[in-house]
């Protein structure tokens, strides 16, 4: 269920990463991982239906706290899903580029 940063950036690239960031808002708009969707943790209850079952769904937030929160409920509900270990933290120390503000 975990994953590093360099898997989902591996999974990014072959184009099988759907990507949900469980941050708030102002944390997202600072920084996130290109392409990643909001769904704050507090929402993922309320708005699981919009994510696809038959996907691979990449948790991130900012250390892994909050994603493997959002990643085990998710399991319960039937989704496959992994957790980015490290999180957005450990995305931008490893290099890799970031978006700021919204993608919407």
């Amino acid at each position: 269920m975990h994953v590093t940063v360099s898997e989902l950036k591996s999974a990014m690239a072959s184009g099988d990463a759907h990507v949900v960031d469980v941050r708030e808002p102002q944390e997202y708009e600072a920084g996130h991982v290109p392409g990643a969707e909001l769904m704050p943790l507090a929402m993922v209850p309320l708005k699981h239906s919009d994510l696809p079952k038959g996907e691979t769904i990449y948790l991130i937030c900012q250390t892994g706290g909050r994603s493997f929160t959002a990643a085990t409920w998710l399991a319960q509900q039937g989704y496959d899903v992994r957790n980015v270990t490290g999180g957005t933290s450990d995305w931008i120390r490893s290099g890799y580029d970031i978006t700021k503000g919204r993608d919407d």
